[in-house]
């Protein structure tokens, strides 16, 4: 597994603003156990913060990427992110067209049953689907006072699911339904958030809480969730998080697989945004409640030049199956842990590699963030 980066050029855009845009193209290649083997290309035009010590990692970035898997899996996607270029003031627009051709799908509901003697050679994707989507989104922010600011945004959203070869739970539940695929969504949200991180991409200090609430074509979202971070120790951080979102109406499986929050919703529950040690989008339902702690220690740590970090984690939740209200409960949760290895060069490029395991094996981590 490598990451390969190779910045050219670099060309002031706007003498009067005195920004200077540095321009970045750079192929990233990775592996993980669901997609096999990444591949990708990149292009990405940013304006720094400057010398001025702020929590964002950027005054601006838009960036270009287009890649493949060794599954059938691919991501082309174009995102501008705007957190500090207008004082007081954030935006954030993504277009994307994705397939994910090796989706978890094992049912609806938190104890869907998972047995390994069922996945054969005449049936190597009996719990897997091919998801389709494509989506633009929009997400303004606006400072109200301090750390806290409101936002409003919305989504325009096309899924579909694909059957592949051979017996499946898709095949013997969803296919061939058509309220369930293609969908097209579209969406409007809005909520508060409350930020006093140090640093978004790494932070080492902070609360971060947010709530929303979004209306979508036959159901609404409520959600919200806290994390926070302290560092009892100039080499020792810790950090934990709470987060719940309900549904109400008759929201497709599609929106079920995605938790929604400020800037990008996630896959949930499973994956490495959730339950980092099962596989993705194990556990399907409106109705989700995430939790977890976990610990990072710098082995080398030399501020804004380079930091290698060796943590551990604990994920925990439960989706809630159809009928089920949503609450606060320390029952029917999943559990997983694991460990990662992170190195943070410059001020806020950030690789992680790890391993999360769970009662229904172990999985591959690669990133390019923390879980949360």
């Amino acid at each position: 597994m490598t990451l390969l980066g190779l910045a050219v050029g670099s060309a002031p855009a706007d003498v009067n603003a005195q920004r200077v845009w540095n321009t970045a193209f750079y192929p990233t290649f990775r592996y993980s156990t669901v997609d096999g083997f990444w591949g990708s290309a990149n292009v990405a035009i940013a304006t720094p913060i400057g010398f001025t010590e702020r929590r964002e990692a950027y005054a601006a970035r838009y960036a270009f990427s287009a890649g493949w898997s060794t599954s059938g899996s691919y991501a082309y996607i174009a995102d501008a992110a705007l957190p500090a270029y207008w004082e007081g003031w954030r935006l954030r627009v993504t277009a994307a067209a994705t397939r994910d051709n090796r989706l978890g799908f094992y049912g609806i509901g938190n104890e869907t049953p998972y047995a390994p003697e069922s996945v054969t050679a005449l049936d190597p994707f009996y719990y897997r689907v091919s998801r389709s989507r494509s989506y633009a989104r929009l997400t303004l922010g606006r400072q109200i006072v301090g750390p806290l600011r409101a936002f409003v945004g919305g989504t325009i959203e096309r899924t579909s699911f694909r059957a592949l070869p051979g017996t499946s739970v898709f095949r013997m539940t969803l296919a061939g339904d058509s309220t369930q695929s293609p969908v097209v969504d579209k969406a409007l949200r809005g909520g508060l958030v409350y930020d006093t991180r140090d640093n978004e991409a790494d932070p080492h200090s902070g609360v971060y809480m947010e709530a929303l609430f979004a209306r979508g074509s036959g159901y609404t979202r409520t959600g919200g969730g806290v994390r926070g971070v302290v560092s009892p120790s100039s080499r020792l951080t810790l950090a934990g998080r709470v987060a719940g979102e309900e549904m109400t109406g008759t929201p497709p499986v599609a929106e079920q697989l995605q938790m929604e929050s400020n800037e990008q919703s996630f896959l949930a529950l499973g994956g490495y945004h959730s339950l980092r040690g099962f596989y993705d989008a194990r556990f399907i339902g409106s109705d989700k409640l995430l939790g977890g702690i976990e610990a990072r220690y710098a082995l080398v740590s030399s501020p804004t030049v380079v930091k290698l970090v060796l943590g551990g984690f604990y994920d925990t939740g439960r989706v809630f199956d159809p009928g089920e209200s949503f609450q606060l409960t320390t029952s029917g949760l999943h559990h997983t842990g694991g460990g990662e290895l992170a190195l943070r060069f410059l001020r806020n490029a950030l690789l992680v590699i790890g391993v999360g395991a769970g009662d229904e094996g172990a999985q591959l981590l690669f990133a390019g963030s923390w879980s949360y």
